[in-house]
């Protein structure tokens, strides 16, 4: 799963983004309007933390962006800003949530899955596909209730199969949601190949009925056996 923290505060910015990476997170990062604005124009995110106020804009801007361009950022706005109008308005331009400031870094977490749980899962703890099923809280895959020991990098690809289903996802998008947005320079995928190969041999020898199925020249999606 990967957040964009989009928050001008350097210490504040910092920890969100160390304790966020230690609960397995992809996380990236932008201190003004003018470089979160690009990010998620060029990027996806399946979580972003927007602060309100930025040196050179307001960040609502951000959430009118994503409405223009059809995005579903899973916005959770983070602002020392309580003022009612700013919470409404905000959720009127489709954020998720509102956390003000000051917060427990173990609030922002739960509240960050809930928000997942609903948007991406539909409620649900798990997700299963088959015979597969993945509990995201646990970081843990079972095969007919057996359970399969995956690399962190074999989970996270497969975590972010689970909710994209039958369709293609490209090697760039791939990279990009699991080893972050910096992934977009590398010459070749050499390493997304490696892994997504390990990944495919772990199903195969533990019964799954999904694959990882390559389309040549695009990248793989997920298909269950018929």
């Amino acid at each position: 799963m990967k957040i964009l923290i989009i928050e001008d505060n350097p210490s504040l910015r910092e920890t969100m983004t160390e304790f966020l990476e230690r609960e397995r997170y992809v996380v990236e990062s932008a201190a003004t309007y003018s470089v979160a604005a690009e990010k998620v124009a060029l990027y996806d995110y399946d979580c972003i933390l927007l602060d309100v106020m930025l040196p050179d804009g307001n960040g609502l801007r951000i959430l009118e962006e994503l409405r223009e361009a059809g995005k579903h950022g899973n916005v959770i706005i983070i602002s020392a800003r309580d003022a009612i109008e700013d919470k409404v308005k905000g959720l009127d331009l489709g954020a998720d949530d509102y956390l003000a400031k000051p917060f427990h870094l173990a609030e922002l977490a739960a509240r960050i899955k809930s928000l997942i749980r609903r948007r991406v899962r539909g409620g649900e703890r798990t997700v299963t596909l088959g015979n597969v099923s993945i509990d995201p809280d646990a970081f843990s895959v079972t095969v007919a209730g057996h359970p399969v020991e995956l690399s962190r990098k074999e989970y996270d690809i497969l975590n972010h199969f689970v909710g994209r289903p039958g369709l293609v996802v490209e090697k760039t998008a791939l990279a990009e949601a699991v080893w972050g947005d910096h992934a977009d320079g590398v010459d070749n995928f050499d390493f997304i190949y490696t892994h997504v190969k390990n990944l495919r041999r772990k199903l195969q020898e533990a019964g799954a009925d999904i694959e990882l199925k390559a389309i040549y020249g695009f990248g793989y999606k997920l298909v269950t056996e018929q």
